[in-house]
């Protein structure tokens, strides 16, 4: 039983509701098997502070929250970073760090990483990645 990790892209496109499909792939998955990074959060809740907290925005935010899982980003996480970072580099991949810190996490509890940045494909640890913006093939 595969566990969907969410990216930030799509958590955003999920809570703004603007793209349909989206939410199709999502309730087409237990939402037992649907989490997100602490660092996911962490992102989440950063967007909300820049924007000083708007009513709507920090309750759809809010919603989403609670109702998936969030996992912490812990030694064992930090171990995968490690070995990923050190991958990525010689691999000459290039991601920003907080999707490096995703992907490791995604990495080191087996899940499915659920984005719509195609940086993530070029990591070279084999990722197993779903694109929830395109229509499944």
């Amino acid at each position: 039983m595969s566990l969907y990790m969410l990216d930030t892209n799509i958590a955003s496109h999920i809570i703004k509701g603007d793209l349909p499909l989206v939410r199709e792939r999502l309730v087409a998955v237990p939402m037992h098997r649907v989490v997100v990074s602490s660092v996911t959060h962490a992102e989440l809740r950063y967007g909300l502070a820049k924007r000083a907290y708007p009513t709507g925005l920090t309750a759809r935010v809010h919603a989403f929250l609670i109702r998936v899982k969030i996992l912490a980003w812990d030694k064992e996480v930090a171990t995968f970073y490690g070995d990923l970072r050190a991958r990525c580099e010689t691999a000459g991949v290039t991601l920003s760090p907080l999707d490096l810190m995703i992907a490791a996490h995604a990495h080191s509890v087996n899940a499915i990483l659920v984005t719509g940045d195609k940086a993530f494909t070029s990591v070279p640890d084999r990722l197993t990645l779903e694109n929830w913006t395109l229509p499944q093939e």
